[in-house]
């Protein structure tokens, strides 16, 4: 517990440098014993992502060879993780598993934040996996030992586009808090008991996450989705996922129903507007727009202003992002270089790139610095290790800003392709005609309350 604090603060600021990370949803209570659940679609990302909507430090619950192991024992055991003795990792510690029960309860008892991931292993698959119930026997258990409930929040993990991919969306939402005081007992809970409170933790988890039958549906929700908000939302200027994220999710989550109920029961209809969205949408990510796009049209006075103001940042900005560039040149291509050799699973390269990169950058800064110790003395040593890592991070900025401003060069120049445009804009709006056509039938209900 000695690194506890730090190292919440260190884990949240690289989850927010791998990714763009919105935060939305409710709070966790300043004070008192919470419980989180969250689904695990990304290994040791998926701690970090947690710690990032608490503003208290999170013990969580991991497996125990990932305590025992060299690269991410310290760390863990240093941040008070719980060890949890699966039989699958070896079936003559199971019986340790008492010493974790007695552990999670003295921190909950202790008032403080523990985290969980009931689905009990890392995966990529396009939905929750079935749920282990010691999220549940945990809950109970410390319930009954404290005389009292306490809040259980589902933590909902979701990746717009591609999660290894660096400074790609992470959306993490905090759902309402489970309702379970019912089951509170001042006895060991029954097995009823802890079936039905596993059954309420996947319910609320379902809510805050996209649940699909295969990955090839992720761009057709989504493109859906898009369209739909582009064509009639009451703010066209912002997207949905930006202003409302957890009624967009509702949103994905509704047209993911309606396909799979659609598939299911039969019908037909849905697979040529599939194709439509998927072509419409690979169409504005040649073009580099986004369907809400179609509406903005840029006056030229906005070109204007944007030449000038870009201009200057990156007159200024471009020489300090190239000697970033290549200064953390050799780093990267280790790192690119060596990522093939681990054979890692999708759902673990992010942690790979998190810890890896870590290593390389980190042992690359203290290499330089001890070269220029060694030929130059301490003063230039220092300077480097104080300056590189901000170079790195200024570096980093840049190139976001970079981003957003090649963003809004490509609308600008489509505003001269009117006829470009105005086709675009006929076909994206018969598809929401479509598309609105399914939201009118009825579905399952996708309350968030």
């Amino acid at each position: 517990m000695w690194l506890s604090r730090h190292l919440h603060g260190i884990t949240s600021f690289a989850a927010r440098t791998y990714y763009r990370i919105t935060v939305a949803g409710e709070s966790i209570p300043a004070a008192g014993p919470v419980l989180l659940v969250a689904n695990h679609p990304n290994s040791l990302m998926d701690p970090a992502l947690v710690a990032a909507v608490s503003q208290r430090p999170v013990r969580f619950l991991a497996r125990a060879p990932l305590l025992e192991a060299p690269l991410t024992g310290w760390m863990l055991r240093a941040w008070g993780a719980i060890p949890i003795y699966r039989r699958s990792d070896d079936p003559e510690k199971i019986a340790r598993n008492t010493e974790m029960f007695s552990a999670v309860w003295s921190a909950l008892a202790g008032n403080s934040v523990v985290g969980i991931f009931p689905e009990g292993v890392s995966h990529s698959e396009p939905s929750l996996v079935p749920l282990k119930t010691g999220a549940a026997r945990i809950a109970l258990g410390a319930a009954r030992n404290l005389g009292r409930y306490f809040p259980i929040l589902p933590v909902g993990i979701t990746f717009r586009g591609d999660k290894e991919r660096f400074r790609s969306e992470s959306l993490v939402l905090v759902g309402k808090p489970v309702r379970w005081d019912d089951l509170v007992r001042p006895r060991d809970p029954s097995p009823e008991e802890v079936r039905e409170l596993t059954r309420r933790i996947r319910t609320g988890l379902s809510r805050i996450t996209v649940n699909l039958e295969g990955w090839d549906d992720l761009p057709v929700v989504l493109g859906a989705e898009a369209i739909h908000d582009a064509e009639f939302s009451r703010n066209r200027g912002s997207t949905a996922s930006a202003s409302e994220p957890m009624r967009w999710l509702v949103r994905v989550r509704r047209t993911a129903s309606w396909l799979e109920r659609v598939r299911h029961g039969g019908g037909s209809d849905w697979e040529p507007l599939a194709t439509e969205i998927a072509q419409h949408m690979r169409v504005l990510g040649a073009l580099g727009v986004e369907a809400r796009d179609l509406h903005e049209i840029p006056k030229w006075s906005v070109a204007v202003r944007w030449t000038i103001r870009n201009l200057f940042f990156f007159g200024m900005a471009t020489p300090l992002a190239m000697v970033g560039s290549i200064v953390f040149l050799p780093p990267y291509l280790l790192m690119t270089r060596a990522q093939p050799w681990f054979h890692l699973t999708p759902d673990r390269r992010a942690t790979y790139k998190v810890l890896g990169g870590a290593a390389c950058f980190g042992g690359w800064i203290l290499l330089i610095a001890a070269t220029l110790r060694e030929f130059m003395g301490w003063q230039p040593a220092l300077w480097t290790l104080g300056l590189l890592p901000l170079l790195g991070l200024l570096t980093l900025r840049i190139r976001d800003r970079w981003d957003v401003a090649v963003g809004d060069l490509k609308r600008i120049l489509l505003h001269g392709r009117k006829d470009l445009r105005a086709q675009l804009l006929e076909r994206q709006r018969t598809i929401a005609q479509r598309i609105q056509t399914f939201r009118r039938s009825p579905t399952p209900s996708d309350d968030i309350d």
